[in-house]
């Protein structure tokens, strides 16, 4: 989601244009994906801030991102990771991705990001296979709603013991907490909430930024 559902308009640009800090490369990418017509795919400036200090906090070498839309939040955690670091981004969208590597090339951080087009599922089966079992650190995961606990178990293995998982939307514009919503998508991520919160295989929080991020950190 491009911005808060929760704030009031004019704090909302108060926390996002004021003060949040971005480069003028992702301000320019920010800019032409919010005049494309799926613009509200986008994360907000201020959970991509949020999402490039998760990776300092957790001295990350090696993410995945589940979603990348135009690659602004993986612009966002690859210019914070070392220059040795790895992103691996997960989309279905030549088009969209044709951007995000325009963008990425232009910050410098290509070099870090290897983007994997394919069904996200398949992807990370071809990872497991691949000998990738706890090697992340981090998981970003914003793609198909109805497919997010499916992501959850397989981030699981490749996360690393501490890594953490980072799902947007969980809060859905506020669906999730209204009982009368029971679209496919409104109940994968109702349930997927009360999971988290009770599955002693992580520790879990939610955060009210933007659309809701919750934290899953990997015991």
């Amino acid at each position: 989601m491009s911005k808060s559902f929760l704030l009031p308009e004019a704090l909302d640009h108060y926390v996002c244009a004021v003060v949040t800090r971005e480069t003028p490369v992702a301000q320019a990418l920010r800019e032409e994906t919010a005049r494309m017509p799926m613009h509200v795919m986008q994360i907000s400036p201020d959970e991509a801030a949020f999402l490039a200090q998760l990776v300092r906090m957790q001295n990350a070498r090696r993410v995945l991102e589940i979603g990348t839309f135009t690659g602004y939040s993986a612009l966002a955690m690859a210019q914070a990771l070392p220059d040795a670091g790895r992103l691996f981004a997960c989309d279905i969208s030549r088009e969209w991705t044709d951007i995000a590597r325009r963008y990425w090339r232009e910050a410098g951080v290509e070099q870090k990001i290897e983007l994997r087009l394919a069904p996200a599922l398949e992807t990370l089966a071809a990872m497991l296979n691949e000998g990738m079992a706890a090697t992340f650190d981090l998981a970003f995961i914003d793609a198909e709603k109805t497919e997010y606990d499916a992501y959850f178990e397989a981030c699981l293995t490749l996360l690393k013991p501490g890594g953490v998982m980072a799902f947007d939307n969980m809060l859905w514009s506020g669906a999730v907490a209204d009982p009368s919503v029971c679209d496919a998508e409104t109940l994968a991520l109702r349930a997927l909430n009360l999971k988290l919160r009770d599955d002693q295989r992580v520790d879990a929080c939610m955060l009210t930024i933007a659309d809701g991020v919750m934290l899953a950190r990997k015991k």
